[in-house]
């Protein structure tokens, strides 16, 4: 199925975690560009954003500050049509005997318990309106598909968390018109990434962009690279 791309998002607002750098920073950016207005979710409201992204204080490990920061967002908003869930950790570790307890627990937190709790506040505003969308940055290292490795292990599975939650968001809501994806954005030269990742930021951005864009009857429930389907 084509997606049904919105050539602008004129009148729509959108929210996007981890805004500050990377790849986050590249969607907001993009988001602008399409005439959005975007807010981006920043653990230091003073960090410095792009041109016309309005800073919200977000820490996704803090369930009281994800709801308040919603909150903020559809007030000053007006409404809710886009969250991108983009704040991520990595990890380390040759397997899961390496990692610590609380190491794991952290990377959970961050990149699979704070999307989970920002789909959930947003949901309700969300679907008010005529194309709510999800997209749920993951990672190829969380496929299932094809046999998972060792290293890394809580950052892996993190991954293959987000991917199920893109189903589950999809299964329960997509009937009420949610569009939910989850995008791999590559190895991208990024904090997390490293400096030898191949990589850019705005081609990490790309897709996410893309998968912003799609209107009402657009695929939902996938997971993308580089505007085309993969395997989960």
């Amino acid at each position: 199925m084509e997606p049904n791309l919105l050539e602008t998002l004129d009148g729509q607002v959108a929210l996007v975690t981890g805004a500050n750098r990377g790849i986050g920073r590249e969607i907001t950016s993009g988001l602008v560009e399409l005439d959005a207005t975007v807010y981006g979710g920043v653990r230091d409201p003073t960090a410095a954003l792009p041109d016309g992204v309005e800073a919200v204080e977000i820490d996704v490990t803090e369930e009281s500050m994800i709801e308040s920061a919603v909150e903020e967002v559809v007030t000053a908003g007006g409404q809710l049509d886009i969250l991108v869930n983009n704040a991520g950790v990595g990890g380390a570790g040759a397997g899961i005997e390496d990692i610590d307890s609380e190491d794991f627990d952290r990377i959970l937190d961050v990149n699979l318990r704070g999307p989970s709790l920002l789909s959930k506040y947003a949901l309700p505003h969300l679907l008010e309106t005529d194309a709510p969308r999800i997209v749920n940055v993951s990672s190829g290292v969380g496929i299932l598909a094809e046999p998972i490795e060792s290293e890394m292990p809580a950052y892996r599975i993190s991954k293959a968390g987000i991917n199920a939650l893109t189903v589950s968001l999809d299964q329960t809501y997509g009937e009420d018109g949610l569009i939910a994806n989850s995008v791999d954005p590559g190895w991208v030269a990024t904090d997390l990434g490293g400096e030898e990742a191949p990589r850019e930021p705005e081609k990490g951005a790309e897709t996410p962009i893309w998968l912003s864009r799609f209107g009402p009857g657009s695929p939902s429930g996938l997971f993308w690279k580089d505007k085309q389907v993969i395997d989960f």
